[in-house]
């Protein structure tokens, strides 16, 4: 089995500068393409979670495409939720803040969809995970995991089959373009609870 593990110190200092400056040029189309992907998704006046938002880019993309959603980014670097603070303060409808995904700081129910982009892979723990991105959704809610191939899916799906969530639908794994050269595409899990 592949091993995951956070590396928080690769998110902090000037290894946030440069993964906010990456981020914000280089995938810049990347996260555009998946803001469209979420965008299309979205409830209207949905309340959105970013599970490892990082310098907040994704929501920053969402921002602009419906400002009708209520955006939160939460991450486990407080760096990287400092850029995504800076980044974000033009958009009344969004917030970030320093958070695990194996114990995420809301109430039960708080939002409609959460979302994670190349997160999962660092997760240490994506079966704890599962539990806690069901506790945090509504009820019809649902969870969209953009990831390498090589992301936890298995793990992610097993679990929440194991644990009896997500049952609404079918685990749905589908291939997206990036829009970026050097990775022409990623996977996206969507689990339905």
């Amino acid at each position: 089995m592949r091993q995951h593990r956070n590396m928080p110190h690769f998110f902090e200092g000037r290894s946030s500068r440069f993964y906010d400056f990456v981020s914000r040029r280089v995938l810049r189309r990347m996260y555009r393409r998946l803001a469209k992907d979420i965008a299309a998704a979205a409830p209207q006046g949905a309340a959105v979670l970013d599970v490892g938002t990082g310098p907040g880019v994704l929501l920053l993309e969402l921002a602009g495409l419906r400002p009708d959603l209520r955006l939160t980014g939460v991450d486990l670097s407080a760096d990287m939720i400092a850029k995504a603070t800076g980044n974000l303060a033009a958009h009344d409808n969004t917030s970030a803040q320093v958070g695990d995904v194996t114990a995420l700081p809301f109430p039960d129910g708080s939002f409609d969809l959460v979302v994670s982009s190349f997160s999962a892979h660092h997760w240490d723990r994506p079966e704890a995970a599962v539990p806690e991105l069901a506790r945090v959704l509504r009820p019809g809610g649902r969870v969209r995991v953009y990831d390498f191939r090589f992301g936890p899916f298995d793990l992610l799906t097993t679990t929440a089959d194991e644990h009896g969530l997500f049952t609404a639908e079918p685990p749905r794994r589908d291939p997206v373009p990036t829009g970026v050269p050097f990775l022409r595409r990623c996977t996206r899990l969507v689990l339905a609870s």
